[in-house]
This record gives C-alpha cells, structure tokens and sequence, in this order.
C-alpha cells in the first residue's frame, strides 16, 4: 500500500493523471473503473484536456462504472450516467459503446449485476480502478456492513450518504435509496487501484482504512490487502494518520530512486 501525501487538490490531480497516462502508455486498451462524486472532477477535466492535446487516447480504452442509481433513467440530470457523459465522455474521444454502467432501469437488478461482473471479466479485468471514499468509509456504495467478499448488487443508501448527496437533488425532487454497485469482491479485483481523497471531513475515514482493523465497519480498510493500491492525499484528508512522517519520508525516498534510474 502507498501512501502519498500531497499539499492541495491540484497536484493531487497531477499526479492521479500520471497514473492514467502510464497506464494508457503501456496499454492503449486499458480498461478503466471509474468513479461519479465530486473527488473525480478535476481529474477527468485534467484528462479531457490531455485527450484534446492528443497526449492519451480512449479510442480502444473500456470503462466500468462503480454503481448506478435505481430507478433514474440514463438520460436524467442526476443519473451517473448522465455525469459521466457530461464531465468526461462527451469531452474525449471514447466510443459510446465501450463505456459501462450498471441498467438502472432493469426490471432484473440481481441479474443485471451477474451479468455487470460477467461483462467485466469477459473484458479481461479492470486495470485501474478509481475510487473515492465516503466520510463513513464507503467505496462505491458499499455501506459499512458491507460484506467484504460482495459482488455486484443491489445496496441500500445509508442515512449520511443520502445526506452527503442531497445537495445535488433539487428541494422537493425524489432522491434515490438504492443503487446497484460493484461489490468490494469485485473492487479487489482490479489489478491496480487508486483512491482519492481531500478536504477534513475525510480525515477520519482516511485513518480508519489506512491505520485501522480490516473490518467491514470501514469498507475501505479491506484495501490494506490489496497489493497495488495507492491513495492519494491532501494534508487535510492526512491530517489523522499516525504515520504520516513515515509516508512522506517513504513517498521521497521512491521519488529519489526513480530519479536515479
């Protein structure tokens, strides 16, 4: 697990983008997780940009979506799917079809989610995946509780998370309870992953997965076991860690090694 603490939200971008384009150097077919939620959006603009540049391509990359609401078309404002067409597919030069998330619509939601791991490993597994994490822990919409060896399902939305994505739904407008997720069975099975976060109101969560019992009280504390998984930090999102000299003094130390290659 590598740690790496960052002063603010643009370098922690930077260095995201990094990843990704390594990633896509090395493999032009790469398949991507991907995550919605605020922590992304200045990654995927940075990408889009970098699209634009012709620095990276998606022509051949596939993408699989964390989760989706229930009950809200595709073509609704506060679908995921929406987001991402809005804030990075639309923007770069991936084909529709090559582009997954889960039906929201289906009238079969447990066999929509075999059949959303079925198409995963039919594509050779995820190379990357994004996550971002919940102030209770949470990746994708694994609530706490979440069993740590789930696949995809159907989960019901905790009382915070309902609360942390409130502000995106107009006063009065239905807010969905359930959605359909990657479970952290599937999660783990990414070759590589990779977790934002920033801001305070994550600190605690941060602590929990990274210094905490593997438990699934914190679902994200199931990444300690995970042997290519790297968060990414802002000292505020840090501000918790026990060890957070030991991470920067580690982070420098692998700088100053690849630099001497």
């Amino acid at each position: 697990m590598q740690i790496i603490i960052l002063q603010d939200q643009e370098q922690i971008t930077e260095l995201a983008s990094d990843f990704i384009v390594e990633l896509l150097d090395n493999k032009p077919s790469a398949v991507l997780g991907l995550a919605t939620g605020s922590t992304p959006l200045d990654l995927y603009s940075k990408l889009a940009e970098l699209n634009q540049q012709q620095r990276i391509s998606f022509k051949n990359v596939t993408t699989f979506n964390l989760d989706e609401y229930l009950g809200i078309p595709a073509d609704h404002s506060l679908s995921y799917r929406c987001f991402m067409n809005t804030h990075l597919f639309k923007h770069i030069d991936i084909p529709y079809e090559n582009t997954h998330l889960p039906n929201s619509m289906t009238d079969n939601p447990k066999q929509e989610s075999i059949d959303y791991d079925r198409l995963i490993s039919e594509t050779g597994g995820i190379d990357l995946q994004l996550l971002g994490i919940g102030v209770n822990g949470h990746i994708g919409f694994n609530e706490p509780s979440s069993s740590l060896a789930s696949r995809t399902r159907v989960k019901t939305l905790t009382q915070s998370t309902l609360q942390a994505n409130s502000r995106f739904f107009s006063a009065g407008e239905t807010q969905p309870r359930l959605a359909i997720t990657m479970g952290i069975g599937t999660i783990m099975e990414a070759k590589q992953i990779l977790l934002l976060a920033y801001g305070e109101d994550k600190a605690d969560a941060i602590k929990a997965s990274i210094e905490g019992p593997i438990t699934a009280m914190c679902p994200a504390s199931i990444l300690q076991m995970h042997p290519e998984v790297t968060f990414i930090l802002d000292e505020t999102a840090a501000r918790k860690l026990d060890n957070i000299n030991y991470y920067k003094q580690v982070y420098e130390e692998n700088k100053r090694l690849l630099r001497g290659k």
